[in-house]
């Protein structure tokens, strides 16, 4: 790792160039009597922040500055900031990329936002509570650490981290920061690329359009710095929809798809004219990239492809859920493609935006993936829902995402065997997602006990060779199995030909480190984790039934030492060895080759 300052532009799918971080040294307090709102500690005079804080680092984390894993479930967070003198005349938006769990956000002791959900971002226009010179802003986050309704992925309930579950977070711990917009300016844009037709279909949400009678919407799209098209449009809604023709010369070999092995972007620059005036200025970018599902078969641009997939959960030994640089996180992507993976699963984690940057720039598949809860009550349902939508919204523009995956292995919904209440809930997310995003698949509930569901995942943990390639020998065998003495789908919903994915396997643990820790099966030294490697990996790349794998997992997590990296990122084996087992190559100690898919 190399710095823990988080300076880079938060949002890389939607930039403005002026903009001013809020991150570094806040203020800090606990509050664990929940005193703070009746004592009206948004009024910022300073007396109960007795502690400071690194923003965007949880108090749990150890670049935070504080690295207390107890339990303090009401925190405040209070800093001064000055308007720059050129954003005069624009109103001013405070942003917030995630705070877990609820906040609630005062400036200049005016309550200006209230949001709910851990992983997601939020924003407030604080332009008419602003006053000159300084300016205060005082956060309040409330998290509920032992609630197990609460959408919270890997964080656990107790104290102190056990088995699959790690050091929780509280409160911010993702980028803060201000940004000038006009009256009339650019909120979010939708882009769906079209590879069969050669277009991108833009959907802009613009705010402040009423009253005018001439704004317009200028869009440049180009190449590796060459204009492809630029179409200047006439709007007069909220929402307006444009669909653009490339016109340039695009085929699946030599053309300007995008794919992890040629990661090809368009850049997209949006110019908002109000009587021939710019207003507002916005660069983006996308991918021309498609991933469907004929006849059985996972295709990416109409072409069949086989998903190596690397479970990843994001966690980091100072930072917890916050990378301590952007270097981190596209390193994460750099050491996953070297080890031979097209793809990660973002393992209960809705990822850092600047990660997703990294895999669309680099090439690499990202399934998205929600933070899910433990107990189901109709509170909860809700809960989710929301949190849920914001980040298909969220991520919808980043070609790298290729499937979304609401519920794992029946987290939230552990009864969903046998409950109806429970089924129509893993149904309705899968619908509503199918409703967000029609053009990615979406797993309903991975790993078992599927309801409807685009891919058929499984969560298989068998170390033997010859037993996988048994199990996965035929597609009547693999669907009679039960890791885990689990149904596939849930009894009465019928396998209707999905393809079948291995989206959980491996897990060996072995200690390269410090950590001490577990794993689902246990290596010796370095030859015996390459050929125990090989023994997972290899019965999937030659079974005729699996058409994709996701390895468990990219690093060691805390009291989990089954990584192929340690925690701190170092490999445990060479990394091209990694590598010739995902190509369906035979290190020295594996007994027999397989055909390499």
């Amino acid at each position: 790792m190399t710095t823990n300052r988080r300076e880079e532009y938060p949002r890389p799918q939607f930039v403005r160039e002026q903009w001013m971080s809020l991150n570094g040294e806040w203020a800090f307090a606990f509050d664990d009597d929940s005193v703070g709102e009746r004592e009206r500690w948004y009024e910022g005079d300073g007396r109960p922040f007795d502690r400071s804080i690194q923003v965007p680092f949880c108090y749990q984390s150890e670049l935070s500055g504080i690295g207390d894993s107890s339990f303090h479930d009401v925190v405040w967070y209070r800093r001064t900031f000055a308007v720059p003198a050129d954003y005069a005349g624009k109103r001013l938006q405070l942003h917030f990329g995630a705070v877990d769990y609820a906040a609630r956000v005062w400036v200049n002791g005016r309550l200006a936002a209230t949001h709910e959900g851990g992983h997601t971002p939020f924003h407030a226009d604080i332009t008419d509570i602003l006053t000159e010179g300084d300016n205060v802003v005082v956060v309040r986050a409330e998290d509920f650490s032992k609630d197990v309704t609460l959408p919270r992925g890997k964080q656990y309930w107790e104290e102190k981290s056990a088995g699959i579950f790690y050091t929780r977070t509280t409160g911010i711990w993702q980028s803060v920061w201000l940004e000038p917009v006009s009256g009339t300016h650019i909120s979010r844009i939708r882009l769906t690329p079209d590879i069969d037709h050669n277009e991108i279909k833009l959907q802009s949400f613009l705010s402040g359009v009423s009253g005018h009678s001439d704004v317009r919407l200028q869009a440049k799209v180009s190449f590796a710095g060459e204009t492809v098209c630029n179409d200047t449009f006439s709007v007069s809604r909220e929402t307006e929809q444009r669909t653009i023709g490339l016109h340039d010369f695009n085929d699946h070999s030599l053309g300007r798809w995008w794919t992890p092995e040629r990661p090809n972007l368009y850049d997209l620059e949006l110019v908002l004219l109000v009587d021939g005036q710019p207003v507002d200025r916005v660069r983006s970018y996308f991918g021309m990239r498609k991933i469907s599902i004929e006849d059985g078969v996972v295709l990416l641009n109409n072409r069949p492809y086989y998903m190596k997939l690397v479970l990843d959960q994001g966690y980091f030994p100072t930072g917890i859920l916050t990378a301590p640089s952007d270097d981190d996180l596209r390193r994460d992507v750099e050491l996953t493609k070297e080890m031979g993976f097209n793809g990660a699963r973002k393992h209960q984690k809705i990822e850092d935006p600047r990660y997703l940057y990294w895999a669309d720039r680099l090439g690499l598949l990202v399934w998205g993936e929600m933070a899910n809860a433990y107990h189901f009550t109709e509170p909860y349902v809700g809960r989710i829902t929301r949190e849920w939508v914001q980040a298909v919204e969220r991520d919808y523009n980043h070609p790298c995402i290729v499937a979304w995956v609401p519920l794992n292995e029946s987290w939230g919904v552990t009864n969903i065997l046998v409950d109806a209440q429970q089924q129509q809930h893993a149904l309705a997310l899968y619908h509503l997602t199918k409703s967000l995003d029609p053009m990615r698949p979406v797993i309903s509930n991975d790993g078992w006990e599927q309801m409807k569901t685009d891919l058929l995942t499984i969560h298989d943990y068998e170390w033997r060779r010859e037993t996988l390639r048994e199990r996965y020998a035929t597609k009547e065998s693999a669907l009679a199995a039960k890791p885990a003495g689990r149904w596939l789908l849930v009894p009465g919903v019928p396998y209707e030909g999905q393809p079948i994915l291995m989206t959980e396997f491996g897990g060996i643990s072995f200690k390269k480190s410090d950590w001490e820790g577990w794993g689902y099966s246990g290596a010796s030294d370095e030859e015996d984790f390459l050929r125990r490697l090989a023994d997972v990996v290899h019965p999937m790349l030659a079974s005729p039934v699996i058409q994709g794998f996701c390895y468990t997992q990219l690093t060691d997590v805390e009291q989990e030492i089954n990584g192929l990296l340690t925690y701190d990122r170092q490999p445990k084996v060479p990394l091209s060895a990694i590598r010739e087992i995902n190509e369906g190559k035979v290190p020295s100690t594996s007994p027999a080759p397989v055909a390499q898919r």
